[in-house]
C-alpha cells in the first residue's frame, strides 16, 4: 500500500524540513519513499510544498493528485491544495495562520493551533516540528522514535538547547495529537 502526503506552507516555516524528516524516518523503518520538493525562486515567504509517499512497494510516480494527507501551515495552502485530498482523506491545518475552515464536507480535519502551542513550550521557531509531531501521532505512519532520529540527523550532530528545543517541539505536537 501506498500513502501519500503534501506539505505546503510558506517558504521558511520548515515545510520542506518537514516532509524530508518524515521522508527519512520512514526509510530508517525499511518503506520505499519519494519526496519531491516545489518551492518558488524566492524561497522565504513564497509557496513552499513537497510531496512524500510512503509505500511497503515501489513507488512509479511521486505526484500525488489525490493524496491520503494534506499537511496545511498556512491559509494561502489550504486554499490552493484543499480539493486535491482524497475524499476521506486528512488535512493538518495550522489555525493560527488559516483563520478559514476547509470547505470540504468529506475529509477529516485536524485544527491545531501551531503558535499558541510554541509560546506554551517556549519554542516560537518549532511550529513545524510541532505540526510534525501531531501527524506522526495521529496517522501512525511511522514511530515517534524513528522522527527524532531523523531531526537528529539533520542537525548533524548539535546538541544540547538547539537538540532540546526540537525534540520537545516534536513532542509537543506527539502529545497534542494523543490528547486530541
Amino acid at each position: 500500500m501506498i500513502t501519500k502526503t503534501i506539505f505546503a506552507g510558506f517558504g521558511g516555516q520548515g515545510v520542506l524540513m518537514m516532509g524530508y524528516t518524515f521522508a527519512q524516518a520512514a526509510m530508517m523503518e525499511g518503506y520505499h519513499v519519494t519526496y519531491l520538493p516545489s518551492y518558488g525562486a524566492e524561497v522565504r515567504g513564497g509557496a513552499a510544498n513537497c510531496t512524500v509517499a510512503v509505500g511497503d512497494e515501489e513507488i512509479a510516480s511521486p505526484i500525488a493528485s489525490e493524496p491520503e494527507y494534506l499537511v496545511i501551515m498556512n491559509k494561502p495552502s489550504l486554499l490552493t491544495f484543499q480539493n486535491r485530498v482524497t475524499h476521506g482523506g486528512v488535512i493538518f491545518l495550522n489555525t493560527s495562520l488559516a483563520d478559514i475552515k476547509p470547505t470540504r464536507k468529506d475529509v477529516t480535519v485536524h485544527e491545531i493551533p501551531l503558535a499558541e502551542i510554541a509560546e506554551t513550550i517556549g519554542v516560537p521557531r518549532g511550529q513545524n516540528l510541532i505540526m510534525l509531531g501531531a501527524f506522526v501521532r495521529k496517522t501512525s505512519l511511522v514511530s515517534p522514535q524513528s522522527c527524532l532520529k531523523s531531526i537528529e540527523e539533520r542537525m548533524k550532530g548539535k546538541r544540547g538547547a538547539a537538540w532540546e528545543s526540537n525534540r520537545r517541539a516534536f513532542m509537543a505536537g506527539y502529545e497534542w495529537g494523543q490528547s486530541k
